[in-house]
């Protein structure tokens, strides 16, 4: 029997593209998570200054994602954001139980 964690991800996503393309990365990972996790929820932070510069971007869209999955999901999750265009930055954490 497989052990389900409860985890918690992070994206920042570059606003260069436009909205579309933020809207469609926001979706991307929503469905991916949902393919494979019980996707909890989903909370949108919306655009948000950078603490530095990332790229010569100063702002960003920040999304948080809650989901319980197996052990294998988080580095899946992990993979597809360093490959995804306009995906700044990603942290993905296994909350406590």
């Amino acid at each position: 029997m497989a052990v389900i964690n409860s985890y918690e991800a992070v994206f920042v996503i570059s606003l260069k593209q436009g909205e579309e393309a933020v809207a469609e990365t926001v979706k991307k990972f929503k469905d991916l998570i949902e393919k494979h996790a019980t996707l909890e929820s989903v909370d949108e932070w919306g655009k948000r200054k950078l603490a530095y510069l990332i790229n010569k971007e100063s702002d960003a869209y920040y999304v948080l994602y809650n989901f319980k999955s197996e052990a294998g999901l988080p580095a899946e999750l992990d993979r597809v954001a360093k490959i995804t265009d306009g995906v700044l930055r990603s942290m993905i954490i296994k909350k406590d139980a």
